[in-house]
């Protein structure tokens, strides 16, 4: 049975690439969240006067794959501990959040940052909101499967490929099969 999570964690090229690498996770769509405009384009996004998170929905097989999970991977594959950014993507839209859908979804985000805490993983205070789900929007044609398809292309190599590298480092045994 599949499941959604969503998460925006600064460029949704970089977080769709690495959760599509994810063994049980079934697709990744790149999209916006968050906002207070319906149907927003890239453009307007950009402009930060939406208000959407560039994001992600995470559709996966919670059989092999838990949440809890795709939480912690979330987590260790962007820098939680930034408002508004993500290395040189500055704005609204590539701030840190995780939408929940139900109270244990929320209870499960609750739980892992303060394991995160607890285990002082980040250095700084971690800044990600958590939030109720609002509208997802799916992104257009040419965001989606961006890295798989553009992998050559310069912020690919020089942001994208590091965070591939490092997540694959971290979480070998959760690597798909392919």
């Amino acid at each position: 049975m599949s499941s959604k999570a969503y998460f925006a964690g600064g460029c949704f090229w970089c977080t769709e690439a690495v959760f599509i690498r994810v063994n049980g996770v079934e697709k990744v769509l790149p999209g916006y969240i968050g906002g207070n405009i319906k149907n927003p384009t890239y453009k307007e996004v950009c402009s930060g006067l939406s208000g959407h998170a560039e994001g992600v929905e995470v559709v996966f097989d919670s059989k092999i794959v838990s949440h809890e999970t795709l939480v912690l991977i979330f987590f260790t594959s962007h820098d939680p501990t930034t408002i508004n950014r993500q290395g040189n993507d500055v704005g609204i839209q590539y701030r840190s959040a995780i939408f929940y859908e139900s109270e244990k979804e929320k209870q499960t985000i609750n739980s892992v940052v303060k394991r995160l805490i607890k285990e002082s993983v980040f250095e700084n205070p971690i800044a990600t909101e958590i939030l109720p789900k609002t509208p997802f929007y799916k992104a257009e044609q040419e965001h989606q499967s961006f890295f798989e398809m553009n992998n050559q292309h310069p912020y690919c190599q020089a942001i994208i490929s590091p965070k591939i590298n490092k997540f694959i480092k971290k979480y070998k045994k959760l690597i798909k099969r392919i």
